[in-house]
């Protein structure tokens, strides 16, 4: 890591939104997401930066529960549209309890997936219609949108041998989805970037963790020092 880029993050410890500053991070399975966002929680906290972390589907009690249940490796009849419906019901849960709080607070709350999944997952990948998925969730969100949003790109077969080969974590119902699936829902996330490019800043996940992680500090530092 550049020493000048981390030197830099301490500009945003002067930088507050309204409401505080919501960065999410996406992209597809074996990105790196949950690295990234250690890594910069704690470079923004070296910086003095209030930082709240957290995930979707879970974050707080209820939405964990929800989790449970649509990633439970058993349930591979669930119905693309309950699925869609339960990914809304956690993400207004998570909001209301646990990010909209911190964000009144002043905090930088970074969380893992928000609403751009359910459009490249159940609105492109599993063929519900991306406005379709839009209108569940905006319903369930309100008024609340990123204020910046890292979509980790990568080939999803690339992703896929990260998961099997590190043994991470334990294989979820999305993970064990074909090859295709996986290359349909990147397909999805370029149909969203293409949408809300000037919220959404792509980083190129192939790269190393240190090499991902700058290009992550120079886009928030380029978004929140103006």
């Amino acid at each position: 890591m550049d020493s000048t880029h981390v030197q830099q993050l301490s500009t945003l410890s002067g930088l507050r939104l309204p409401s505080g500053c919501f960065i999410t991070v996406e992209g597809g399975e074996g990105a790196g997401k949950t690295t990234l966002i250690s890594e910069l929680e704690h470079r923004l906290s070296e910086a003095g930066v209030p930082v709240v972390t957290t995930r979707e589907p879970g974050g707080i009690a209820i939405a964990e529960e929800i989790r449970g249940v649509i990633l439970n490796a058993r349930h591979t009849a669930m119905d693309a549209r309950t699925e869609a419906l339960l990914y809304a019901a956690a993400r207004r849960q998570h909001l209301v309890e646990k990010v909209v709080p911190a964000l009144q607070q002043g905090a930088v709350v970074i969380c893992d997936r928000f609403i751009d999944s359910s459009l490249a997952y159940q609105g492109y990948a599993r063929g519900l219609g991306m406005e379709a998925v839009w209108e569940i969730n905006r319903f369930a969100i309100g008024e609340t949108m990123p204020d910046l949003t890292l979509w980790m790109d990568i080939e999803p077969a690339l992703g896929l041998q990260r998961i099997h080969r590190d043994g991470a974590r334990e294989l979820n119902r999305l993970d064990l989805e074909g090859l295709r699936f996986h290359e349909q829902v990147r397909e999805g996330y370029q149909r969203v970037y293409e949408l809300y490019s000037e919220r959404i800043v792509r980083l190129d996940a192939s790269l190393s963790a240190e090499q991902v992680l700058e290009q992550a500090i120079v886009a928030v530092i380029q978004r929140f020092a103006r």
